[in-house]
């Protein structure tokens, strides 16, 4: 399995799991949930939606003419998911391995987060033959967008529940 015959499905996971995770950060950030709590909600978060992307693909690849194996796409875009969407929980795993307790880790998640959308969007450039600086400022921004939203939610919901 090559890296390069599988850019798309690399992208396609990268973006989704980062995006899906930090908005669930983003989310407990905003409602002031404790560290464990986002570990645990963004771990459910990498395995059940990067398994449901997983099978989209598959699924996708058994009607295309497309000559690569559909089980490999599906893999492809599963492993993406989970070590890129793995990224914005990386400061709340060292906080809980090695008990750091730093109360910027969100800040810290954030900027991680955004450097792995710049990546994701330099190779997003590669996919969709776009320029490498506009794929990258439109996964940047589609970034803090969903991360924004999420951390409002998340925020509202917190007073009114509370």
């Amino acid at each position: 399995m090559r890296f390069h015959d599988y850019l798309g499905e690399f992208v396609y996971g990268a973006l989704d799991g980062t995006v899906t995770t930090f908005a669930v950060v983003a989310g407990a950030a905003g409602a002031g949930l404790s560290p464990s709590v986002v570990i645990i909600l963004g771990f459910a978060n990498l395995f059940a939606d990067g398994f449901s992307m997983s099978v989209g693909s598959y699924l996708s690849a058994q009607h295309d003419n497309d000559p690569r194996p559909p089980f490999r796409r599906g893999l492809a875009t599963f492993l993406s998911f989970v070590t890129i969407g793995l990224i914005p929980l990386l400061v709340y795993l060292w906080d809980f391995l090695f008990h750091v307790a730093d109360r910027n880790r969100f800040f810290i998640a954030s900027i991680l987060t955004f450097l792995a959308f710049a990546i994701i969007g330099y190779f997003r450039a590669r996919v969709v033959h776009t320029g490498k600086t506009k794929a990258m400022a439109e996964t940047l921004i589609l970034g803090a967008v969903a991360a924004t939203v999420a951390y409002f939610v998340g925020d509202f919901l917190e007073k009114i529940i509370q």
